[in-house]
């Protein structure tokens, strides 16, 4: 799949996220869901720190300040990046990236998602140029270069969109049962 495509994968997905930002309330984007998984406004906040995290990374691969590796990633990281996906189940973000999940207002959201897709246009034209064996540590991946740290903001980007859906359609069923 080339950076280009990825790209507007990636701005289709965002463009999802603005739609649905805009659909809600501001009482909405903050409400939990009673089963304690994150409000919309954390899923928000945690897609869009952990995005421009992994837009940094994959600028340090370009400028050349990374780690210098000529190993292959692991066979699962490989597969992840393939298909597009992760592997089934809900997994817990690394702690790292967990601890700057906050609830946010809407106002906040977007001015990250602008924030977010200034910066996705910049680093997508630079892609293509980067060594493959310039790496950044990704929390859970491993080493990873920049054409595998962008691929890893579309399928990121990509799995949280599932989990917006899930939390909307855990909201319409409870208004269903109140009803």
């Amino acid at each position: 799949m080339s950076i280009l495509s990825q790209k507007k994968s990636i701005l289709k997905s965002v463009n999802y996220y603005s739609e649905l930002l805009n659909a809600l309330s501001e009482e909405e984007f903050q409400q939990s869901p009673e089963d304690g998984s994150w409000s919309f406004s954390e899923v928000f906040s945690h897609i869009f720190q952990a995005n421009l995290f992994s837009l940094i990374a994959t600028e340090k691969c370009l400028n050349g300040t990374g780690t210098l590796n000529h190993k292959k990633s692991h066979w699962i990281v490989r597969a992840i990046l393939f298909f597009g996906r992760f592997p089934p189940g809900k997994f817990k973000a690394p702690e790292s990236l967990a601890s700057m999940c906050e609830k946010i207002d809407k106002e906040k959201a977007r001015n990250l998602i602008v924030k977010f897709k200034s910066r996705l246009e910049d680093i997508a034209a630079k892609v293509n140029k980067a060594s493959m064996h310039m790496k950044i540590k990704h929390p859970r991946l491993g080493l990873l270069n920049a054409t595998q740290w962008f691929r890893f903001v579309e399928v990121h980007t990509l799995h949280h969109q599932k989990q917006l859906d899930r939390i909307r359609s855990t909201f319409k069923k409870s208004r269903s049962l109140s009803n």
